[in-house]
Order: structure tokens, then sequence, then C-alpha cells
């Protein structure tokens, strides 16, 4: 490609893609090794790789401007910049004795930065697919998501769990992934026709390093100590006795995952019945919980959960991602979700003219 030979003065030898996602269940669940429910989008990270052999790697990404970032393979070093995504790749690559002898590489996203919608794990996947070609790397779909999971937690240092890069791996378009992030046992469950699906980006960006989402995280296996386990997948809903004896923030903690566990499962279930109104009902409730008990939402995603809730269209609504920000899932009638999505974000945009929301699905590329 033209751009590609413009920064580097050769043509790409390999490339490869990684779609977005959105969790349409199971928010906060996945570091306790508890279930999820995420579908991919169809917006896609795609990399560009040619190999050199100097040892060198040098980035660009077009979404992030025209400077070409460069570093040493097995000198990679936080900066706090998006190549910790590309660094992060090569170093996990190189803990299991996969070197990248250099690379030149060319990064085209239309996954949105910020969304909550894994632009970092659509990054990462599709990196290590383009690689996995250009250097013939002898690895699997779950062997690539465990790498892109080590480059964003052990080299980032964003604490995640393992969902979006499972998702981005081995989802499937229109397919929603049931997955136990505890075995990674996967079960791909088809949407039914009695559903449709709108996801709309807030505007407001969310970052999971640091922040409320590592106090949120903190606070969840404080609350898992205190109740005589590692992680709060092992809490049972018939133990909420035991949750309400914790302090008050670490009840609320605790009982978000644990609740949101079993709406996993009986999402799931709706999804195979093609039961839409108690899939709206979890979506539902599953934002309550998020907003009451786990406390990650904030005034501008209320306000658009509230208006899709509101819409006579709309089964339910819910924030998506890690939260403080980010983007809103809708489940619709079937055939509503892009006018649902337009009145949602006319009135949002409507009330507060700065925000800089967009709709994300439906797009033109895909119909649900």
């Amino acid at each position: 490609m033209a751009q590609f030979r413009s920064a580097f003065g050769s043509v790409p030898e390999a490339w490869d893609s990684a779609p977005g996602r959105v969790n349409l269940i199971g928010e906060h669940t996945d570091y306790h090794q508890g279930l999820v429910l995420p579908l991919v989008l169809p917006h896609h990270t795609t990399v560009y790789v040619s190999r050199t052999t100097n040892g060198r790697v040098r980035a660009l990404s077009l979404a992030m401007g025209n400077d070409v970032r460069a570093y040493t393979v097995g000198a990679e070093t936080v900066t706090n910049t998006w190549v910790d995504f590309v660094q992060g790749v090569t170093w996990a690559l190189a803990q299991e004795g996969l070197t990248v002898p250099g690379a030149n590489l060319l990064i085209d996203s239309t996954v949105p930065v910020g969304a909550g919608v894994s632009s970092s794990a659509a990054l990462e996947v599709g990196l290590l697919r383009a690689l996995r070609s250009a250097c013939t790397f002898s690895l699997d779909d779950v062997a690539l998501a465990k790498l892109a999971h080590a480059a964003e937690t052990r080299f980032v240092g964003a604490a995640v769990g393992i969902m979006d890069q499972m998702v981005c791996s081995l989802g499937r378009p229109g397919t929603a992934l049931l997955l136990d992030t505890r075995s990674l046992a996967v079960e791909h469950l088809p949407l039914p026709p009695t559903v449709g699906l709108a996801v709309i980006d807030s505007g407001i960006a969310h970052r999971h390093v640091g922040g409320g989402y590592a106090e949120r995280r903190r606070e969840s296996f404080e609350a898992a100590a205190r109740l005589g386990v590692t992680y709060l997948r092992d809490v049972t809903v018939d133990e909420l006795g035991s949750i309400a004896r914790l302090p008050p923030v670490l009840q609320r903690r605790a009982r978000h995952i644990v609740t949101e566990n079993g709406r996993v499962l009986a999402a799931a279930e709706a999804l195979q019945s093609g039961d839409a109104v108690r899939l709206g009902d979890l979506f539902n409730a599953s934002h309550a919980s998020l907003r009451d008990d786990y406390e990650v939402s904030i005034p501008a995603i209320d306000h658009l959960v509230s208006l899709a809730q509101a819409d006579p269209e709309a089964y339910g609504a819910r924030m998506t991602g890690g939260g403080f920000g980010g983007a809103v899932v809708i489940l619709t009638k079937p055939g509503a979700a892009a006018p649902v999505a337009d009145r949602v974000m006319h009135t949002y945009q409507r009330l507060a003219p700065a925000r800089a929301g967009r709709i994300l699905l439906p797009s033109p590329a895909v119909t649900v």
C-alpha cells in the first residue's frame, strides 16, 4: 500500500486484523475468573508488516499521527503512549522464546480509542496475527489471546482480565461468545432474530490504567479475601448473607460481581431461547448494579442508558466496558436498532451540544 511504501520504502509482506468488541453482559467479572458474554464489532484494527533483520521495530499508527515510533527488540521500555501496546507484544513473544528479528509496522484502525470497545486488544491481537503470518510462529488463537493479555497486563500495566483478548481472537460476527475466564472454555451463541443491537459511544474516554478502575479492582479482591476466597467467582448468590456482613463498600463490590455472574448465565439462556424481554431486563439490572454497587458509571452514561430504556422499541440498555466513560449497549426490537440509536443520540446531543458521542452499531458494514 502507498502509505506503507511512503513510510518505510517497501511493501508489506503480511497483514491481518482483529475486531473491537462490545460486552453484552458480564462486567468486571473476568479478573475474578468469572463469566462474560461479549460480541465482536464490525470495527477492525489492521496491521501491515514487513520483516527486517536489524532488531528494530518501526511503527506508524494512522490514527495517532504521522510520527514513526521506533524501538529495539529486547529493549522495550514503557513510554505511556500507544506504542507500548506494540512493545508489549514483542516483549510477550520473547518471553515465550519467539523473537521478532525486526519489523516495519503500519496500523490502520476503525476501532474507536477510549470507547470501551477494546481498541487495545484489537491492536494486540491484530499485530500478533500479522506477526504469526510474517514470522511463521506456530500459535493457535487461544495462545494469541494469552500473549496479548500478557502484553497488556505485564508490560503496559493495565490490570485487565482476559475477556477482551479472547473475544478479539476467537469471536465470530453475529455470535455472542460465552466465555468462562477460569477454564477459557467458550461457547458461540448466535444472536436470535428476536433482537437488534445498538452501541453508542458517549464521547467520554476511559482508561484501564490507574484511577477508579484500579481502585474497584483492589476493593473487590479485598472483599474476596475477607470472604475467604481468592476470586469472587467462588462465591455464589446463596452466600449473599455472608456478603452482607462485609463493610458497606466491600459489600457492594462483591455483590455486583457475584450477581453479575448469575446474570451472564441467565442472559445466555435468554439468547438461546430468544427471550428478548428477559434479556432486556438483565441488561437493565446489570446497569443498575454497575451504577449502584460497583459505582463505575457516570452521569452522562446513566443519561444515555435512561434515554434508551425509555424508548418504546428498546428492551433494555446498560453501560459496557470498564466504566467511567465509554459506551452503552442497547437491546431493541428486530429492525429497530438504527432508529432507536438515532433517537437516543439526537436527544443526548440536543440536551448537551458539547458532547461528541457517536453511533457505533448499527453501521453500514453490518446488519444486526
